[in-house]
């Protein structure tokens, strides 16, 4: 029989994404406060829907520039200010996650560098860098004395899982630079761990590790003082993508 697209329901594809960053020592993520309905006036994790002429990785790329300034970083290119690590997390299809319709999502995770405080694009109402333990706090998420609420739609169980993501990652893979400026000290470098995994690390040990990883980390031979005290060595990211040995993350 003839392919009849109509028999079929009509649906919507989406792009959501955590954007990950770490400010003043801590896990924070990039949220929205819709500006129109659905979930109006929540916060929410920045996205949108994939235009017809996308592919899902130009549809991720666009959201991220237009609602953090980010652009995708080109591992063969050399580093930019505004480049961040992106790459896609999971889908979510839950037929009730979206009550306009039904909208499957793909997640996709960004980490980058401290960044300034962002500019709301698109729908959103507003935008700020919340910390994640915050978003995450079981009765949700509200700022200067509104009320607090859930994120909208799924976002809570995408922000997780990307929380998660870059968790697991950073034990064996070098993905942990990606939070780092172009150079930076061991210092800056483990206080990206102790932020992302939720921990305190002994600094002696950490520096042993680090710098005993072969292809993790590259001596630029230049210092730093911008962390107060004697001048700290500055490196840059190796070529190694995967950590032999890897960096366990310590059990809390």
């Amino acid at each position: 029989m003839p392919y009849d697209p109509s028999a079929f329901p009509p649906f919507a594809v989406t792009v959501d994404l955590v954007v990950l960053t770490v400010r003043r020592h801590a896990l924070c993520a990039l949220a929205v406060r819709r500006g129109e309905p659905p979930f109006q006036g929540r916060w929410a994790l920045p996205g949108g829907f994939v235009r017809e002429d996308e592919d899902l990785a130009q549809a991720a790329a666009r959201e991220l520039e237009e609602e953090a300034g980010l652009c995708v970083h080109d591992p063969a290119a050399p580093v930019q200010d505004n480049g961040a690590h992106l790459e896609q997390l999971a889908t979510y299809g839950d037929p009730g996650r979206d009550p306009r319709m039904r909208v499957v999502s793909v997640a996709h995770l960004a980490l980058a560098p401290d960044l300034p405080a962002p500019r709301p694009g698109g729908d959103a109402g507003d935008a700020r860098w919340a910390s994640v333990a915050e978003l995450l706090q079981q009765d949700g998420y509200g700022r200067d004395g509104e009320a607090v609420a859930p994120l909208a739609f799924d976002h809570a169980r995408i922000l997780a899982d990307g929380v998660e993501r870059a968790r697991s990652k950073i034990e064996y893979s070098s993905l942990a630079t990606a939070f780092c400026p172009p150079e930076f000290t061991v210092g800056e470098l483990r206080r990206v761990y102790e932020a992302v995994w939720g921990v305190a690390l002994d600094p002696r040990n950490f520096h042993r590790k680090v710098t005993g990883t072969p292809g993790f980390l590259v001596p630029t031979g230049g210092t730093t003082t911008r962390q107060g005290g004697r001048p700290a060595q500055l490196f840059r990211a190796g070529g190694a993508t995967l950590l032999n040995p890897p960096m366990l993350r310590p059990e809390v």
